[in-house]
């Protein structure tokens, strides 16, 4: 009883009403005639609504008189509304059922109408929201009304309006094409009217650009293809002096980094050209000089280069200029002026654009990091600590029965490759170079002869790698092969000058000198002239040097039926492709074509003839729908090898290009189910394709990545085999995670050459880097595949590039924030890649040097600051992971996570450096960190005391 009752005082005590000192909500819907709810407007919006549909109704009125006051509450209450759009305008939404009445009294009033403007512009605006999808009526109204005077109406009316003057302007675009090709016979040839739009655009750019929209208005251009505009409008000036340009140096750096980017989607070749000149006429007029000459050089103008050196009137800014250029591996000399003195500043440029101070400041690098003493191939082995003998013991033990296995011939071949690849550019190791004083040199200098076969080429031509860039020096040590009794020692010599030469411009012309007797004596072995070809094409990449030209064309043209001259006249056409790299010779590609015709059925199966298509296809590489013509020619070659010409043509005229159609074209390859890989050859190229066409283009390249699994999980054995270094190619010396997680399962597949390719990926997507996880993976591989010789001479070249150079040495193409692709640098490690696809006739057969095309695309990969005397200056730098500012407003951070260094600092692919001191800023305007970098101290800091060059740790 007492439970219930407790229970019936709860009851009641819950049914007292107790007053409050709040208002009651008011039900805030009521259902209206249709039976929707109607939402019940405060006495503002009430008041708002009632004024906006008495201006309606006075305008359906016959007065004229009271029309104009009309029309002024509804222009100022939608002008006040739409200044800031977070959501749909109050008027806008009280207007919506009046639109179609209005647009009846627009068409009722006469033309003469002074008010017809005014209402015109009115609902213009009214039309952005109401509007039916695709009538354009928003544009329609606009243009029957002011013309001008648009951005008072708001930023999302402007957003809208030059939405549809794209669409307007593609239309008359359309229905022009269409008229001419209805009036082929007539002679008047009809013509674009566009004046119209082109008023309205004068109009929005420049508030686009005004208002921080950079990129709306570029694209408004781009869509009207007047980006030229861009250069000759201005803005009007809020104090009122003259009118500024509408580009300046408030928003210069967001419209040419946005035109920059945007080149990336466009295909059509005059608008590309358009963007480029575009954002290289921007950054001379904002003297930008450096900046304008990475666009000169992307584009391949010789005459904006020599506009820029010639309008530069600082020598920072030239010597910048030039170290850019020298990076770019550029063919381009700088003309002398007729001013008194200019002779000597000339040819000082023209050396850095040479690198022929390359080694010099490589060196100096290695001795402030301290990494100038030689590492032994044991060393990235880590033989020891699985037990294994090491090299010292293996070199210093004659005959030893357990050790006669790491003595073998193939061991130390690898070795070899590895010693060169880590101690590149150093002139020190310990196996090829004796060092002085050192006991024991006369068993250490025998390495040479350790080797046999063509192992002592690979052997002597790796003297070249170790003194790579350092030509004076390097020709001195060499000197002494040339005069040895084996033809392998002596062939070997002539690739050393060909690889310590690479990249590196003397005037001398070593290479060219000690070579050219090699191709023009009858009486030199085929191994010394084949050596001699492949010197000249490394030595020479991107040169486009004449000299070589006409003593390459002689061997190309040379036939005599043997093996060993299709194979030298294939590493000609190789050669040939390398020195004018992307020059779109006819002359040289019709050269090579004839030889191709022209070979028997027996050159063009041999392994080495897929050299003389990827020659063929590097005259043309990056070049688009240049090479058309020659593919057409390709095609009449009735051999197997003439559809591996034509796949490789093809992809290396769209490298780089991001053709979504060029990639479903070589996917389409790869569908058909081959077994044979000699016949499926074309299809490896056309999946190597696949990433040379993406490479550098971030969404093309993910989206490869799940192409590449569908052809893992469907492809036929040879096009699988291909995919791991087709996934090297897109990650070039940029170790990610995932791509190395894939390539290490890909390495233990039961097929032996699809797991060497996935091997020597590994290597490649590491070169440079001395990534420990790679490098792990690497020594497990070794004990796994130990009793495999050709497994583990594939993972022993892998270690090797992975410690290149000892980590200050790369492979990637890309540079200058990668905006740069250089065509000499991609087109060496094509050369490799090619060669892998049959990896067991090339690199595993005599052909393992051509792995010393790598030289071609070996570059430093660290930042150095210097003063205007190119002396080395410590500088606090950050070093952070590079963030995407495209479209950006304002001036967001470039990096983050950054770390803080002294230069110099090394830079893997995806960093990005700032100077983080107040001390120094560079002497020139440059905007990319990379490389070598002319610095200054600050005026006020200049003014208390000199700079001086200091060294960092």
């Amino acid at each position: 009883a007492g439970e219930g009752d407790e229970e019936q005082k709860n009851v009641e005590a819950s049914a007292i009403e107790v007053e409050s000192g709040d208002k009651p909500k008011k039900k805030s819907k009521d259902l209206g005639k249709d039976g929707k709810a109607v939402e019940e407007l405060s006495e503002e919006d009430a008041a708002l609504k009632e004024g906006l549909e008495l201006a309606v109704t006075r305008l359906k009125e016959t007065d004229a008189d009271i029309h104009k006051q009309a029309l002024q509450h509804l222009s100022n209450e939608i002008r006040s509304s739409t200044s800031s759009m977070t959501s749909v305008p109050k008027p806008l939404k009280f207007l919506r059922p009046f639109y179609q009445p209005l647009k009846v009294v627009y068409e009722s009033w006469s033309d003469s109408n002074s008010l017809k403007l005014m209402m015109a512009d009115v609902l213009s605006v009214l039309a952005m929201t109401m509007q039916p999808p695709g009538s354009r009526e928003c544009l329609k109204y606009k243009l029957a009304g002011t013309l001008v005077n648009i951005s008072s109406w708001g930023h999302e009316y402007v957003r809208s309006l030059a939405g549809e003057i794209s669409e307007e302007y593609n239309y008359r675009l359309l229905q022009l094409d269409n008229r001419e090709e209805q009036e082929d016979d007539g002679d008047d040839e009809p013509v674009l009217m566009v004046d119209d739009l082109m008023t309205l655009v004068d109009d929005i750019v420049p508030f686009q650009m005004k208002h921080n929209a950079e990129a709306e208005a570029v694209d408004l251009l781009l869509e009207v293809r007047q980006l030229k505009k861009l250069l000759q409008l201005t803005v009007a000036n809020t104090s009122g002096g003259n009118p500024s340009p509408v580009v300046d140096e408030r928003n210069f750096e967001r419209v040419c980094l946005y035109l920059l980017r945007t080149a990336s989607f466009v295909v059509d070749p005059e608008d590309l050209a358009t963007i480029y000149n575009t954002a290289y006429t921007i950054y001379k007029q904002q003297n930008k000089l450096s900046d304008a000459l990475r666009v000169a050089v992307k584009i391949d103008n010789s005459e904006m280069l020599d506009a820029l050196f010639a309008d530069c009137a600082s020598p920072a800014e030239k010597k910048q200029m030039a170290l850019v250029l020298a990076r770019h591996r550029s063919h381009y000399r700088i003309v002398s002026a007729e001013e008194e003195g200019s002779e000597q500043e000339v040819e000082a440029l023209n050396e850095l654009v040479g690198n022929c101070s390359l080694s010099e400041s490589f060196l100096s690098v290695a001795r402030e990091m301290d990494v100038t003493v030689p590492k032994l191939p044991e060393d990235i082995y880590k033989t020891s600590a699985v037990g294994q003998p090491t090299l010292a013991q293996s070199l210093l033990t004659r005959n030893g029965g357990a050790n006669a296995a790491m003595d073998s011939a193939r061991a130390n071949l690898a070795s070899t490759f590895v010693n060169a690849f880590v101690n590149a550019g150093y002139c020190r190791d310990k196996l090829i170079i004796e060092p002085e004083g050192q006991e024991g040199a006369a068993t250490l200098n025998s390495w040479l002869f350790k080797n046999k076969g063509h192992g002592m080429l690979s052997a002597a031509a790796s003297h070249g790698m170790l003194l790579l860039w350092n030509v004076d020096e390097g020709l001195n040590q060499l000197d002494k092969y040339f005069h040895n009794s084996e033809d392998l020692v002596k062939a070997g010599a002539c690739l050393g000058v060909g690889i310590l030469c690479s990249g590196v411009r003397n005037e001398a012309e070593p290479a060219l000198a000690l070579l050219s007797d090699s191709l023009t004596d009858a009486n030199v072995s085929s191994a010394v002239r084949t050596a001699s070809i492949c010197g000249l094409g490394i030595a020479y990449a991107g040169s486009r040097n004449e000299d070589v030209r006409s003593l390459l064309e002689a061997v190309l043209a040379n036939d005599t039926g043997s093996t060993e001259y299709a194979t030298e006249a294939s590493l000609a056409a190789l050669a040939l492709g390398l020195t004018f790299v992307g020059t779109c010779d006819d002359d040289l590609s019709s050269g090579i074509l004839t030889r191709m015709m022209e070979s028997s059925e027996a050159d063009l199966n041999h392994t080495s003839a897929r050299f003389m298509c990827l020659g063929l296809g590097l005259l043309y590489l990056g070049k688009g729908d240049r090479a058309d013509i020659v593919l057409e020619a390709v095609k009449t070659i009735e051999h197997r090898r003439g559809r591996y010409c034509e796949a490789t043509v093809e992809t290396c005229a769209y490298a780089g290009s991001g053709n979504v159609l060029k990639v479903q074209q070589m996917l389409r390859m790869c569908t058909e189910h081959i077994v044979d890989a000699a016949a499926a050859e074309h299809q490896a190229v056309a999946v190597l394709g696949i990433a040379l066409i993406t490479v550098g283009e971030e969404i093309g390249t993910e989206m490869t990545l799940r192409t590449f699994e569908h052809l893992l999980h469907y492809g036929e054995l040879p096009v699988k085999r291909v995919v791991p270094l087709a996934l090297a190619l897109l990650y070039v010396s940029n170790p990610e995670y995932a791509i190395v997680d894939q390539l290490s399962r890909l390495s233990h597949d039961q097929d032996a050459e699809l797991a060497q390719c996935a091997i020597f990926g590994l290597g490649l997507i590491s070169a440079g880097s001395n990534n420990s996880r790679v490098a792990g993976l690497l020594r497990s591989l070794s004990e796994f595949y130990a009793r495999e010789p050709n497994h583990l001479f594939i993972v022993r070249i892998a270690q090797g590039l992975n410690a290149m150079g000892k980590g200050l040495i790369g492979l990637c193409p890309f540079h200058s924030d990668r905006l740069l692709l250089s065509g000499a640098g991609l087109a060496g490690i094509l050369m490799v890649l090619h060669a892998c696809i049959d990896i067991k006739g090339t690199i595993l057969d005599r052909f393992h040097y051509l792995l010393f095309f790598l030289s071609v695309s070996m570059n430093p990969r660290y930042l150095r600051t210097v003063d205007i005397d190119l002396k080395p200056v410590s500088v606090t730098v950050r070093v952070g992971q590079a963030v995407e500012t495209v479209g950006q407003a304002g001036r967001p951070k470039t990096i983050t996570g950054f770390q803080t260094h002294s230069t110099p600092v090394l830079l893997s692919y995806k960093d990005r450096a700032e100077i983080a001191g107040s001390e120094f800023v560079p002497a020139s305007a440059v905007s990319v960190m990379e490389g070598i970098v002319i610095v200054e101290k600050k005026a006020d800091e200049q003014t208390t005391q000199p700079m001086e060059g200091t060294t960092g740790p």
